[in-house]
């Protein structure tokens, strides 16, 4: 089971420290974590997700509610949201698969941000599962490195 968390937390040092030593502490798996300023200069939102069965998530869920600095945790719900990640992926190419790299490319909604003689850099933004099916679908192209964010999500009441 997934669990994704949208965390309000005080924008000051230490609390992203805080919340990934609980994590380590309790032996919870993070699986992507992001973390960024809201509208409000002293308040950042993080986005988690983790993954166990129903009552390890529910666990998180009420250990995030205990911790000092956050000040919201809202579970939300996969069918009910928007989830978003950005990828930054290293692909190398001959001339003989270019023009089909070049086309899946297309195809998937990436765009090509730089090209070299040998390889091109490829940036995505899509759901997490399209990301990582883009990624699978390069990959017999070769992959050279990969840049990728965590997820970031929202409500979409």
């Amino acid at each position: 089971m997934k669990g994704i968390f949208s965390v309000l937390v005080e924008n000051r040092d230490g609390v992203l420290s805080g919340i990934s030593a609980l994590f380590a502490r309790r032996g919870y798996n993070i699986e992507s974590l992001t973390v960024g300023e809201t509208e409000k200069r002293d308040v950042s939102s993080m986005t988690i997700v983790s993954t166990g069965d129903a009552r390890t998530i529910d666990q998180i869920e009420k250990q995030l509610n205990k911790k000092v600095d956050v000040i919201k945790v809202r579970r939300l719900d996969e069918n009910k949201s928007i989830a978003m990640e950005m990828l930054l992926i290293k692909v190398s190419y001959s001339a003989t698969n270019r023009a089909a790299l070049i086309e899946t490319c297309s195809v998937m909604g990436a765009k090509i941000m730089h090209v070299a003689p040998k390889n091109m850099i490829i940036e995505l933004h899509s759901d997490p599962d399209t990301v990582g099916e883009f990624i699978e679908l390069v990959r017999s192209f070769g992959i050279l490195e990969v840049q990728k964010t965590g997820t970031i999500a929202m409500n979409k009441n």
